[in-house]
């Protein structure tokens, strides 16, 4: 299998979805980033780049001069270039165009929907084959940040970065998540009136749910199920790991898992964040 390039990416997607978010951020991490590339002039720009080492990324879509998706393709691999797609929800697509009043690349004189489902059909592709797929129906642009730098840091920062993440199954599971675990089996604060309207970041909360018998030996097994696997994930070369704890809706036995948790993975080598989804739901 051949290794591909962490210095060179090739950024694609569907139109809306962040891909020029995404090369700010890779331009702020150090990458020369050039946006609504012609295809015609990527091979001689990645040569160049790939063998001087320095790391440079290339927005390319279906607004790109003699945009073809199988010829992109052919590059990515020829060129041994790593390919980022950008990805997001038809209905979160359809909004951000409403809101923005732009036209759809691919509409012409159609409804929006009309393009993005075109678009898709075409992109379908390039989106299988991809060595990373973001979706970023449900990230804010900072969670966007966190998830490039965790794959294409700069050599000399952590191996590893794990997110600690705390979300509602009611709201969909977090799709850039790794593992899954789920706490509904655990005693639910939602019911008692006095913490209702509080969250796992709440004492009262915590020393609620800390009363369930099967609470401390959850806790005990899931780190001790979890901590062998992480030097693991480091060796096979992941960068960015996403560990997803959730119940109901996401504000009270999932946050103060995740929080309970948090010293526990802060002892260990690797970089950490802490993301609770839907907390102020």
């Amino acid at each position: 299998m051949v290794e591909k390039k962490n210095n060179c990416l090739i950024v694609t997607g569907l139109s809306g979805a962040g891909m020029s978010s995404a090369l700010k951020h890779l331009e702020d991490m150090g990458y020369e980033a050039f946006d609504n590339f012609p295809m015609a002039l990527v091979d001689p720009l990645l040569e160049n780049s790939c063998a001087e080492k320095s790391p440079v990324a290339i927005g390319i879509d279906t607004r790109s001069r003699d945009f073809d998706p199988d010829l992109l393709a052919d590059k990515v691999d020829l060129l041994q270039a790593r390919l980022v797609f950008i990805s997001s929800d038809e209905a979160v697509l359809q909004k951000r165009f409403t809101e923005t009043r732009r036209r759809h690349p691919l509409a012409q004189d159609r409804p929006v929907s009309a393009g993005i489902k075109k678009e898709q059909e075409l992109l379908f592709g390039l989106r299988e084959r991809a060595d990373l797929l973001i979706d970023t129906s449900q990230l804010s642009i900072h969670d966007l940040r966190r998830i490039l730098e965790g794959h294409f840091a700069p050599e000399g920062r952590q191996n590893l970065t794990v997110t600690l993440m705390s979300f509602g199954f009611r709201y969909g599971l977090p799709r850039e998540a790794d593992i899954v675990m789920d706490v509904r089996f655990l005693s639910n604060p939602y019911w008692e009136t006095a913490l209702k309207s509080l969250t796992g970041r709440d004492q009262a909360v915590g020393d609620y749910i800390e009363k369930d018998e099967n609470f401390s030996s959850f806790l005990t097994h899931f780190q001790a199920l979890t901590e062998p696997l992480l030097p693991r994930y480091a060796h096979e070369g992941k960068s960015y790991l996403t560990i997803a704890i959730g119940c109901t809706g996401g504000r009270h036995r999932s946050v103060y898992t995740v929080e309970r948790l948090k010293p526990w993975l802060e002892s260990k080598d690797y970089g950490m964040n802490v993301l609770h989804r839907d907390i102020d739901r």
